[in-house]
Formats: structure tokens, sequence, C-alpha cells
């Protein structure tokens, strides 16, 4: 069976030492190793399977075979193409259209993101499930990001915790928009009169959103926004204009009309990160989709 393998060189200046405390610094958990040694897994230090209690030398060749995974019992691959925006041996980056969910639910259990991301993965041989770093509503389009494994998963939602993965958007909005840039800082929680929608409440979890205007359409009298979010809560962005008096257009759950266009009008068009297993930074940006462009 496949496994997702990692391997690293140990370097002068980290030996001698552990195997444990070698992967320690590499992020592997304790609760990882467990996984690693009941579940399938496997450590090697040049090509020889040993324990955590080698002792590494300069220059040793360190792999790690982490336990295959297997996809839930409630997701089904599905023949649906995807617009892959960036692939590597630990992440995945596609595109997402407006109206497909992100997973699969009880109200449109068919069409998913992570229906057609397990049948990419079928097809090349990818072992694995799906990890979504990143979720957008359904009607959202834009960027989603990916783990190919579990410890790439783990590795990326610390980056989410610590705020160093950036996210962008571009959103239009009913109403003109008169201050050129500005920052939502208001807690955002349920309502408690729906099991969907979210509202600004005191009691709820921070939430901060910050916008820039770049465009007005006089005659329909929209703005264009770019906004960057430092948390991520549940339809922070739509909460969040709405709350101040300029719904999404589209977004009749927040008060947006359908005049225009018939979703909400928000697209997630840029992310960058670091790359956790390589340090390089990556860069990623997609345009709107038509149905923005034709408005805008």
């Amino acid at each position: 069976m496949n496994h997702f393998k990692i391997t690293w060189t140990v370097e002068k200046n980290e030996a001698p030492v552990l195997l444990r405390d070698y992967l320690k610094t590499k992020q592997i958990s304790k609760a990882a190793l467990t996984d690693i040694k009941f579940q399938g897994g496997a450590l090697f230090v040049n090509k020889e399977e040993v324990t955590v209690r080698k002792v590494l030398n300069s220059g040793d060749e360190v792999i790690v075979c982490f336990p295959p995974e297997s996809k839930s019992e409630s997701m089904e691959a599905e023949d649906i193409s995807i617009n892959i925006v960036y692939e590597d041996e630990h992440f995945l980056v596609v595109n997402k259209p407006a109206g497909m969910p992100t997973i699969p639910s009880y109200y449109q259990p068919k069409g998913s993101l992570a229906a057609a991301v397990l049948f990419y993965y079928q097809e090349k041989g990818i072992p694995g499930t799906f990890h979504a770093v990143n979720r957008l509503d359904k009607d959202t389009s834009g960027i989603v990001l990916i783990a190919k494994h579990r410890f790439a998963h783990s590795l990326m939602s610390k980056k989410q915790i610590n705020k160093s993965i950036k996210r962008g958007y571009i959103a239009f909005v009913h109403g003109k928009v008169e201050r050129l840039n500005g920052t939502i800082d208001s807690p955002i929680g349920r309502n408690p009169d729906s099991i969907i929608e979210r509202m600004v409440r005191e009691d709820g979890q921070q939430a901060i959103t910050h916008y820039e205007k770049i465009d007005y359409l006089r005659d329909r009298d929209f703005s264009v926004v770019r906004l960057t979010l430092e948390t991520g809560r549940t339809h922070q962005i739509r909460v969040h204009m709405a709350s101040i008096g300029h719904p999404l257009l589209g977004d009749d759950l927040y008060g947006g009309s359908y005049d225009f266009i018939n979703r909400q009008a928000l697209h997630s068009e840029r992310t960058i990160f670091t790359h956790p297993f390589t340090d390089d930074q990556i860069k990623l940006e997609v345009s709107c989709p038509k149905d923005m462009k034709d408005l805008w």
C-alpha cells in the first residue's frame, strides 16, 4: 500500500541526536509517532527500519513513512473536473466554482469539491483522503487549499492559528462604501433564531476584516472591495459587510438582492503562505469568474 513519505538529511549542526528528538524539531508530535508505530507507518535511517531511539549522525538520511489513510465512509469519489492552481507532493490548490460545496452535506450530498478531489486522487494513484485547510461557502468561488496527508494538514492548521496564511477576497457590495479602506473588528456568533445565519454579537468569537474600496459603479450603486481576514469565522465577510450597511450582492441571507447576480458576489482571489516543507513562499492568485467579471 502506498504511504506518504518525507525525507530529510541530517545536517552537521544537528548531530549527534536521537531520532525522537530530531523528529520533534520537524514538528512530528508524540501522537503522530504513536500512529506511525501502531497504525502501519515506519521510520528509516539510511534505508534501515529503526526506532525513535536510533542515534543520528551528520549526513544520515531519515525517511518517515506515515500510516496509510483511507477516505471517510461518508465521502464518495465523483468524476467531476477540478481547476488546479498549484500542486506538489504535499498540497493541492483548487479554484472552486460557485455552486459547489466544499464537502458533502445532508442537503447536498453530491457534487462536492471533496468528491471531485477524491476522484482525482483515485485516478492519479494518490493515497489519502480529503483534508481541506480552508473551506469556502457553496456559493463563494475561488482558492481552496487542500493537504494531501494528515501531517501536512496539521502543519498548515498551526499556520492558520498563528495567522501566517494570508487570504484575500474580492466582493461586490450594495451601496457606495465611503471610506477608501477600513477595519471591521466585531465578534461573530450564531443567530439564535437560525441554524445557518451568523450575526455580530458581543459574546461571539473575535472576527477582524480589513477592506479596501477599489471601485464604485454609480449606475448600479454597488462598490467593489478587496478584503483580507485576520480570522476565519463562518460567513465572516458576509456578516461584517452587512453590519456596516453594505451587504454583498446576491446574498439574500444577509440583506443582499439578486438584482445583478444570483449568488453572493464573493471570490477568494489570492493566498500567500510559506511552504512548511521547503520554506518557499507560495503566492497564488486566480481572477474573478465570468459572472462577476460581467458585472464589473
